[in-house]
């Protein structure tokens, strides 16, 4: 089973000499390194570049860290700072040397970088020779931050990896289209729990990874003493994915329901923690009419639905809450800046005022997805089934209230063919949704 990433090979290959350090980012486990050592690599063979033109280097790897010995015996390959073991870059810029003597141009595919000692004054350093190309990943919690890039003062180029969209983890299966989803709303799409045999090791990963991963590196890299309130946090969280939520309305949920307080100032910490290490994606909203961002409440989802699943012991599997993250994180992989949508309308009521006229009342209608991509807009709206006409009214109606052009979308669970309402909205299956490359 093997799943294709060639939107991502092709974001690497677009990159391909431009003096900047490629990094490949993600949440861990979402295959930064088989993209780097595997895919791209083959791509390079396969193109004509020599096999010794690409030095290939993981620093978590036993045999390649040995491959350091022979190199200023004098020092040790691996020292230790603060607690912390490092290779050596003396030894590594050593070992560059030598194996790039050639008058050519040499790949550098380096691999968990964070491992070796200094790496941001050497990769700086290695960059100011023009005949090298670096691409790195790096998968602890300084490289999973959203910071990393601000390391090498403008000479990084982020290519950001998701986990398998849908249409990726269908590219990897022999399984029809419908069971191959109730897969993915369970499991979501970290490549090595979906390469699992069988249900239970796949939830076994998931819940291995989330503790001792992901909640690992955000407790080390931020010093937290109590496990249990940033998992009760994220767990609020994960119960709350598509509904507008606030660290106020979190510890609101501390005090009713754990009979413990958390302070606002914790609450937003977590979020904010969580996010920089693409666990989790604040989503603000925006007012389409008044053109300008509500800051509070903002909707929460998950890079990945399994992880999510995970931290609720897969005993809460909201199909409409999924279904919606699926789609946003679709959106997100094509390419999108994706905000939650609100237009304010006035509804009539059975109310009169004092001179017998009708009193209309203001309302927010909430537009799940505005998706922008450069000069392209598209609105979305997840609705897992419509089964019936009121159902379908009740999608379309913020759509009335928006005065534009741009692409009006409803997605469904359902298989249905894919058409245009006489409003122009268009209606379409999330099967048809992901394969599509334009809507």
């Amino acid at each position: 089973m093997e799943f294709k990433r060639d939107k991502y090979l092709k974001e690497l290959v677009e990159r391909q000499g431009n003096h900047l350090i490629k990094i490949i980012t993600g949440i861990r486990r979402s295959g930064k390194s088989y993209l780097l050592n595997s895919i791209f690599y083959n791509y390079l063979i396969n193109s004509g570049v020599k096999s010794n033109q690409i030095i290939r280097f993981a620093f978590d790897s036993e045999e390649d860290i040995h491959r350091l010995d022979e190199f200023n015996p004098s020092e040790q390959t691996i020292i230790k700072k603060r607690g912390q073991e490092y290779i050596n870059s003396i030894k590594f810029i050593s070992f560059i040397t030598k194996n790039t003597k050639r008058k050519t141009n040499y790949y550098l595919l380096l691999d968990e970088i964070q491992l070796l000692d200094r790496f941001e004054s050497v990769l700086n350093s290695l960059l100011r020779n023009d005949k090298y190309d670096i691409y790195v990943t790096g998968s602890n919690s300084k490289f999973l931050s959203t910071d990393i890039i601000t390391e090498f003062s403008g000479r990084g180029d982020e290519i950001h990896l998701l986990p398998l969209s849908f249409s990726e983890y269908l590219s990897g299966v022999d399984i029809d289209e419908e069971k191959a989803f109730q897969e993915y709303i369970y499991y979501g799409g970290l490549p090595l729990v979906q390469l699992k045999k069988n249900d239970s090791q796949k939830m076994s990963e998931l819940n291995n990874t989330k503790t001792n991963v992901y909640l690992s590196d955000i407790l080390k890299r931020h010093h937290i003493d109590n496990e249990n309130n940033l998992m009760d946090t994220l767990r609020v969280i994960a119960s709350s994915v598509g509904s507008p939520i606030n660290p106020t309305r979190i510890e609101n949920t501390f005090n009713s329901i754990f009979k413990t307080k958390l302070t606002n100032d914790t609450i937003s910490n977590y979020i904010k923690w969580a996010e920089e290490s693409f666990l989790i994606k604040k989503v603000l909203r925006y007012d389409l009419q008044g053109r300008g961002y509500i800051g509070s409440p903002f909707k929460i989802y998950f890079e990945d639905v399994g992880l999510k699943n995970s931290l609720l012991d897969f005993r809460e599997i909201d199909e409409t809450d999924i279904f919606e993250n699926i789609i946003y994180n679709e959106l997100r992989y094509r390419g999108y800046l994706v905000d939650v949508g609100v237009v304010e309308v006035s509804e009539k009521t059975n109310r009169k005022d004092k001179n017998g006229k009708t009193i209309y009342e203001k309302k927010q209608l909430e537009i799940d997805f505005v998706a922008n991509r450069l000069s392209e807009k598209i609105y979305v709206q997840p609705a897992l089934t419509i089964p019936n006409l009121e159902k379908e009214e009740q999608e379309k109606r913020p759509y009335k209230n928006i005065n534009d052009s741009f692409t009006k979308i409803i997605v469904v669970k359902d298989k249905i063919k894919k058409h245009r309402s006489r409003e122009g909205i268009v209606l379409i299956s999330i099967y048809d949704f992901i394969k599509d490359k334009e809507w």
